[in-house]
């Protein structure tokens, strides 16, 4: 199986855990069983807008979703079945440091679900503390070894969170470090990952708002004999415009093959629906709606 995955793909993620059950439900754990299947018939209505958009014309090939196994094993398993693409995430949810939410087990975890994807969310900054980041690479090593020899592709998500001094550095603006430090610092981690043997099929980025970053993203996702890797562009929270403005920035750069928009697509229908302000079958409509239209962006923006 020859490394990377440079086809569209279109990702609409809903494996967030902590942030759910806390800012959704307002609940701590553990959870009982009662709140779990609430929570997984939340992600339902998700779902039902995902498959209501490629009913209405997102390319089904193309199109894919990225939730959870606690949560949602049974929509993967709904999924697969029905021919969508899918990603289920191997973290522990809520975690400045990477590991994996099943420990040694992870392999067997993965192959009992079998998506198309195993994805990684990690924080790591190349000015972060030496011994936490090669912790991370050690164990994302092992995960990219087991995942090349099983056949299965890899899909990372790089968060580049800043320390106090890049902060200090771009006056204690965020919107200043995401544009003057970010992009390079996201060059340097990809390049240290691929150095400590951590090999992604596919790198889910924080937006960027300058094309030629994204030129420098591909160059070095794709540099020696990696030509196949594929980018996509993650939404992380924001508002429309401001995902509208990334999603456009990089579909207009080959390598870029795709985005993972999540809460800025679902978020207000789905709060709107627990609340009773709106009906099930008004949420699905909306976030299908959205979804699509991140589709259409994008497609037209290439």
């Amino acid at each position: 199986m020859q490394r990377g995955y440079d086809k569209p793909l279109y990702i609409l993620p809903f494996d967030h855990r902590a942030t759910f059950t806390k800012n959704l439900f307002g609940w701590e754990e553990p959870l009982s069983p009662e709140k779990i299947e609430k929570i997984a018939q939340a992600k339902r209505v998700i779902f039902d807008g995902f498959r209501l958009a490629v009913a209405e014309g997102v390319p089904k090939d193309r199109a894919g979703i990225l939730v959870d196994e606690e949560f949602g094993a049974g929509i993967l398993k709904d999924a697969a079945r029905e021919g969508y693409l899918t990603a289920c995430p191997a973290e522990q949810s809520g975690h400045d440091e990477f590991d994996f939410e099943y420990g040694d087990d992870f392999a067997r975890h993965i192959e009992a679900i079998n998506p198309t994807f195993c994805k990684v969310l990690v924080r790591y900054n190349p000015g972060s503390d030496t011994g936490l980041n090669q912790r991370q690479i050690n164990r994302l090593k092992t995960l990219s070894e087991y995942l090349h020899s099983t056949n299965r592709w890899f899909m990372f998500e790089l968060l580049v969170p800043a320390t106090p001094e890049q902060l200090r550095k771009t006056d204690n603006n965020s919107k200043k470090y995401d544009l003057q430090l970010r992009p390079q610092l996201m060059v340097q981690a990809i390049e240290e990952l691929q150095k400590g043997g951590v090999e992604p099929d596919v790198w889910k980025i924080e937006g960027l708002d300058k094309q030629e970053d994204c030129q420098k993203i591909v160059a070095v996702a794709r540099r020696e004999g990696r030509s196949r890797v594929g980018c996509i562009v993650l939404g992380r929270g924001e508002n429309d415009q401001h995902v509208a403005d990334w999603l456009r920035i990089a579909a207009s750069v080959n390598g870029f093959i795709g985005f993972a928009v999540g809460r800025t697509t679902f978020w207000d229908p789905l709060k709107n629906f627990l609340n009773n302000q709106i009906q099930r079958t008004q949420a699905v409509e909306q976030i299908g709606n959205a979804y699509k239209g991140w589709v259409d962006l994008f497609e037209t923006a290439r």
